[in-house]
């Protein structure tokens, strides 16, 4: 989370002390937040809905008991998304009486860069998110004894990362820790996975090597550990624009969703399609929580998600494309992040000064961004396209992500039956 100013201590041992300390005022109540934006998410939604749908019920002949299941999860999603949209008002009551807020910078100079914007509640989204998985596994579960243990070593890390994400939030914990902290929540996962270490060596390199299936063992867990250091980060630093980290989840959430279904549908094998259901049980509770935040998130934000959200959405989605054997497709879903690492990387080494927030400029009286020299997609999209408002940019950032995707599904198409 780059969008926010936390406010800085004082020190309160040399202030001299208030003369009017004695009769002080009572303490003006923080004024209610923007009320959700519901019908800009609903715009959202239907985008994706259409086409999920579609091919859920007509598209592919998917057995009656798979399909009601991933229908009952829905229904569940459904519920937590009104939940999360009632819990969020509350929970920035709670938070600003901590002293958890902060001040947009993208919007400083302005009346709005001065109010107190509540930070940190990706742990209502994170909360409310276990609650709905845990509902749903104790009404409606199926699978046998192996998929039901790592079910809940993937909601154990999952529950590891959204603690681990709101102490950061806390105690603002430096960028070699963080590092770490995805690989910590990971454990759980790691040590309870139970499927293969195989990968499949792509057809145009099966006369080279010889094999056409190549068992990496403990290396291919530790590259599920680097998996969910990646995407909690990757999430982490593509941000500093209001609606952008919880945008860009949701995008990535609806095509995961699109490609599992499309996978269950063409294929014939039980644990395949299981593997893939298993997915779509944990995407569509975080695609509906994602929605909720989104209506107050969405420009102008009336709060901030925190380290908690982007955490806790990355290592969501590290583990459905761990537990849905899907990693490579999920990197290619992670292109604009993958692409922001590497601008970021010369600074994230130390090879360039980085300063604590990477942020355009902003102009108060245009209410323009213009693009840094700091290595973020962000700034270059401003580079490249000119000033632009937080709105706009943060459009046509997300709009990327989608077309992104849409290029994964593309691909996947292109190199079906020759690739692999």
């Amino acid at each position: 989370m780059g969008n926010r100013r936390r406010p800085s201590a004082t020190n309160t041992t040399t202030e001299k002390p208030d003369p009017d300390e004695t009769n002080p005022e009572p303490a003006k109540p923080n004024p209610p937040i923007r009320p959700a934006k519901i019908h800009t998410i609903l715009k959202f939604f239907s985008i994706f809905a259409i086409p999920y749908f579609y091919l859920l019920f007509s598209h592919y002949k998917i057995e009656y008991e798979l399909k009601k299941s991933i229908l009952i999860n829905a229904f569940v999603s459904f519920f937590g998304f009104f939940i999360t949209v009632s819990m969020i008002p509350v929970a920035s009551k709670y938070v600003l009486r901590r002293n958890m807020f902060g001040f947009d910078i993208n919007k400083k100079g302005t009346p709005e860069g001065s109010i107190k914007v509540p930070e940190s509640l990706g742990i209502v989204v994170g909360t409310v998110f276990l609650v709905v998985a845990i509902l749903f596994q104790y009404f409606n579960f199926t699978a046998d004894s192996n998929w039901l243990v790592e079910y809940n070593a993937a909601l154990a890390s999952i529950c590891f990362m959204i603690l681990l994400g709101f102490v950061d939030d806390v105690l603002d914990v430096p960028w070699r820790v963080k590092l770490v902290l995805p690989s910590i929540a990971a454990l759980p996962l790691l040590m309870a996975y139970a499927g293969h270490t195989t990968i499949s060596i792509p057809k145009p390199l099966v006369p080279y090597i010889g094999l056409d299936i190549l068992d990496l063992g403990w290396i291919y867990k530790l590259y599920m550990g680097l998996l969910a250091v990646f995407c909690t980060n990757s999430i982490n630093i593509h941000a500093g624009i209001n609606g952008l980290e919880v945008g860009q989840t949701v995008i990535i959430a609806c095509a995961i969703l699109i490609h599992n279904v499309m996978q269950i549908g063409a294929s014939n094998d039980p644990e395949y399609k299981q593997a893939h259901a298993f997915s779509i049980y944990l995407v569509q509770p975080l695609l509906a929580t994602s929605l909720a935040l989104l209506s107050y998130n969405w420009y102008p934000s009336s709060v901030f998600v925190g380290d908690t959200y982007t955490y806790f959405a990355g290592m969501t989605m590290a583990v459905v494309g761990i537990l849905g054997h899907y990693s490579e497709t999920l990197m290619i879903f992670f292109l604009p992040q993958i692409l922001n690492f590497l601008l970021s990387l010369p600074q994230l080494a130390g090879i360039i000064p980085c300063p604590r927030h990477r942020l355009p400029r902003f102009d108060p009286q245009t209410g323009l961004l213009t693009g840094t020299n700091d290595g973020t997609l962000v700034n270059l999209f401003l580079r490249q396209f000119g000033r632009k408002s937080e709105k706009t940019l943060c459009i046509l950032l997300l709009i990327f992500q989608a077309i992104c995707c849409g290029f994964c599904f593309f691909l996947r198409w292109i190199l079906t039956g020759w690739y692999k």
